[in-house]
């Protein structure tokens, strides 16, 4: 069975995403649990997380995801954006234990400069001191597209923070595909794809692997610019996301698709397209 899904706007009340995502006959989903562009953080109603609880079960949705804000940057200089940061991670994995989430899948930052090393340091104290505390939920680093300074575009150097820390039994990692052809990983091709599972595999441990974010990109190989785009419509192209569909050391994952929506493209489209590439037989 596939298990896939899509990120669901939680407007109106934190249950409306998993009936959106029943709607498209999703059984995986992907929410922010707080304000993805501001610190701000209004926790759902008691009311709300039971029914939230109530449809995942009556729906049979296999696998919830949280996303942190936008604004997270654990690799920062600036103090103040780092407390803030490592607070608003700790809400996630609180809420995501709230609704019975699974995973809260977290952009790592930038560096703004600083030496890697230093950036990297930074990174995994605030992992050490966000994970001081238990969370049933696991914490799950994202593969970046490496623009500018940002952290955690290589397999290596996610290797490298979750070394560094004290916790590293406790951080996994997330796949996601416009990310990794951004930065260089060729997963459009069946010997890419290969190539990337190995290079995850020896670096990190496969183990380790817990959500794929499924998207298309606009961008060459190797440019380091994050740009989603529509199923089967970019760089990767069709070809490449039926090999991802059904490749067997993906096939336990949450498909969660990022695409964007817009006059070409809507969610139900991409959904459609990616779906009806996974062989069933």
């Amino acid at each position: 069975m596939m298990i896939v899904g899509m990120h669901f706007s939680a407007a109106g009340g934190v249950y409306k995403a998993v009936e959106r995502a029943h709607e498209l006959g999703c059984n995986a989903l992907q929410i922010f649990a707080q304000n993805p562009r501001s610190w701000r953080s209004n926790a759902p109603s008691h009311t709300d997380v039971k029914t939230f609880r109530r449809l995942v079960s009556e729906y049979e949705i296999e696998a919830v995801v949280i996303h942190t804000p936008y604004l997270i940057n654990l690799a920062s200089p600036d103090k103040e954006l780092v407390a803030k940061s490592r607070q608003a991670i700790r809400i996630s994995l609180s809420r995501a234990d709230l609704l019975g989430a699974q995973n809260v899948v977290t952009h790592i930052g930038s560096g703004r400069g600083r030496p890697v090393e230093d950036a990297i340091r930074a990174v995994a104290q605030g992992l050490d001191e966000i994970l001081s505390d238990e969370y049933e939920a696991q914490l799950v680093l994202e593969l970046t597209a490496g623009s500018g300074n940002i952290i955690g575009s290589t397999f290596a150097e996610l290797a490298r923070i979750i070394e560094a820390s004290h916790v590293e039994n406790r951080l996994c990692v997330c796949l996601d595909t416009a990310h990794a052809y951004a930065s260089g990983y060729d997963v459009a091709t069946r010997a890419g794809l290969e190539e990337t599972l190995d290079d995850l595999d020896r670096h990190i441990g496969y183990h380790r692997l817990k959500v794929v974010h499924v998207n298309d990109t606009k961008v060459k190989l190797g440019s380091h610019v994050d740009r989603h785009y529509h199923i089967g419509l970019g760089a990767i192209g069709l070809d490449g996301f039926r090999n991802i569909a059904n490749h067997e050391r993906l096939s336990h994952l949450p498909f969660i698709l990022e695409t964007p929506v817009d006059d070409e493209c809507g969610d139900s489209q991409n959904l459609k397209t990616f779906t009806s590439l996974f062989n069933r037989a």
